[in-house]
């Protein structure tokens, strides 16, 4: 079972056996849940909707607590480093269901009118860009592609802030009218975006005057 144990000043997740297996698991149960609902017709007067809705929203949850575990780690020593390639695999496999479920059930496959959709309505344009963006970032979510790839490895996965813009406005966007919801998990992504730019140049400045 996972323990905390001090290491300087970070407090680290000792490893155990299957735990990202164990987290993935537990990551999809609310997809397989609102399937489960969705099929015994619970999901209210219009099914698809609220489903492509309730995955594009557990898609950004995981991108946020992927984004979110460098800044626990500076400000309050928690390290779970390990644990971000699993959200961020998270996140991708909520977003493939998020544009699946929009392509297959709700355009019910019709590439006229999905291509028409996407041109002409702006928040498609940006949340299928996310996507488009998010997708090499999965295939090399591995230690493969860490070691094949090195230095490039992380340049290229920087491009998550980039896809948290793009979901954040996407987000905003998907609603009629702004809510609670969509501004609080927008506001939170732009957030970190925020914060990681500030300390990346915070770093950058320290180093330049040691």
């Amino acid at each position: 079972m996972p323990r905390l144990v001090r290491q300087g000043r970070y407090l680290t997740v000792v490893p155990w056996r299957g735990e990202r297996t164990a987290i993935m698991f537990v990551g999809l149960m609310p997809a397989a849940v609102y399937f489960w609902y969705g099929a015994h017709g619970q999901l209210g007067a219009d099914p698809v909707n609220v489903f492509e809705r309730w995955l594009g929203l557990w898609a950004v949850r995981f991108l946020l607590l992927g984004l979110f575990v460098t800044p626990l780690r500076v400000m309050v020593g928690s390290n779970l480093l390990r644990y971000r390639r699993t959200f961020g695999l998270l996140a991708f496999w909520y977003a493939c269901m998020h544009v699946a479920t929009y392509v297959v059930l709700d355009q019910r496959g019709d590439m006229g009118v999905l291509l028409q959709d996407i041109t002409h309505r702006p928040f498609l344009m940006l949340g299928f860009a996310a996507f488009l963006l998010l997708l090499p970032l999965a295939v090399t979510s591995n230690d493969w592609s860490i070691r094949r790839l090195g230095r490039w490895w992380g340049r290229l996965h920087r491009f998550v802030y980039i896809i948290a813009v793009l979901v954040a406005v996407h987000f905003l966007m998907a609603f009629k009218t702004y809510n609670m919801t969509s501004i609080s998990y927008a506001g939170a992504l732009v957030l970190l975006v925020l914060w990681r730019g500030w300390h990346m140049w915070r770093r950058h400045t320290t180093m330049r005057m040691a």
